[in-house]
């Protein structure tokens, strides 16, 4: 049995009450790693209501100022003298954890966007020999880490395979699926046209801005078609509504037009057995094969081509590739062998 502790950042509740990405997966890797024996505390904001065995809260609650940093680098240097981990897992700021880079007790650092290279060469710099080891969401953003120096593994996040229930068939009228938010780096526009050009009914579900660059292209390459050609606009969906709508798609739309870091909702498309049409950039190769699990587009003309073959991929595939690679007891273990690895090379003082 190990003494671990997780971080979060301060900003979001862990589990969050409406939208977050880490924090649902922290929340999930605490109640994983309880479940195989471990004792597991947790640092994240007051209010968190994650059933860990010991709870600390930060006093600082925003990342961006230099007080509250400061503030929240001496909670967990309090937390790790109360709780006295073997292992600390950080899914919040470096900075937090600066005093501990010399010490003792190793330190996985997680990251969910891309790496500073300032941050992490001085990380590595100061860190002591096997105590410091990065992990980033997906092989593609660790390998952009790397380029600045410490040792990085690729662990992706997961979905909630046991919340998301499976769909193996869907009516030849079903519809497609864009989930996601709805700004251009997301190509919701792309999913439009190959909606429009295939003659599919289009679910468009996401939050989306009114200000801005993004406020100005959802008025005017997204609002000028909802309610045409079978394009629907449904808003935000909550965790029972996004099984729902994903099961009862022909496919999740979401044509990328970025280095996504990860993007847990194409996870949670295939434990609904549903296949997933989006571009070949960031983490997507990883999440996705090719004419297996979906397709993976370079133009529009691509993404009606890949609708046509829709058929040929088999829903159950799907969701077993989500439970194999996706699930929470998929990566939890991941993280186990990671943290035995590192607890084995650190030399014993």
């Amino acid at each position: 049995m190990m003494r671990l502790l997780l971080t979060a950042d301060p900003e979001i509740e862990v589990p969050p009450t409406t939208y977050g990405g880490i924090e649902r997966v922290v929340d999930a890797l605490v109640r994983r790693l309880r479940a195989a024996g471990h004792h597991v505390g947790l640092v994240a904001r007051p209010g968190s209501t994650c059933p860990a065995d010991q709870f600390f809260a930060w006093p600082g609650l925003s990342s961006l100022s230099a007080t509250d940093t400061l503030a929240n680098m001496w909670a967990l240097r309090r937390a790790v003298r109360t709780f006295r981990p073997d292992l600390i897992h950080s899914c919040s700021r470096i900075a937090y954890l600066l005093p501990h880079l010399r010490g003792p007790v190793p330190i996985v650092m997680n990251f969910q966007r891309e790496p500073t290279p300032r941050t992490v060469r001085l990380a590595v710099r100061l860190a002591a020999p096997h105590v410091l080891t990065f992990t980033a969401c997906s092989e593609d953003l660790a390998s952009r880490g790397r380029r600045y120096g410490g040792e990085w593994h690729g662990i992706p996040n997961f979905a909630d395979t046991e919340a998301l229930a499976f769909s193996p068939s869907v009516g030849a009228d079903a519809p497609l699926v864009f989930l996601s938010r709805v700004e251009s780096v997301k190509g919701a526009h792309w999913a439009i046209e190959i909606a429009r050009r295939t003659k599919r009914r289009l679910v468009i579900a996401g939050n989306h801005t009114e200000t801005g660059e993004e406020g100005a292209y959802w008025r005017e390459q997204i609002e000028p078609w909802i309610g045409r050609d079978g394009i629907e606009y449904v808003g935000p969906v909550n965790d029972a509504q996004k099984s729902e709508l994903l099961g009862r798609a022909q496919a999740m739309v979401v044509p990328i037009q970025w280095e996504e870091p990860f993007g847990i909702v194409f996870a949670e498309s295939l434990a609904c057995g549903t296949p997933v049409i989006s571009c070949p950039r960031g983490s997507l190769p990883e999440i996705v094969r090719p004419g297996i699990d979906g397709f993976l587009i370079q133009s529009i003309e691509e993404g009606c081509e890949a609708v046509a073959k829709l058929a040929t991929i088999d829903r159950a595939v799907c969701r077993r590739r989500a439970e194999d690679h996706f699930s929470p007891d998929a990566v939890a273990a991941r993280y186990l062998e990671l943290y035995d690895r590192m607890r084995a090379a650190l030399p014993r003082r």
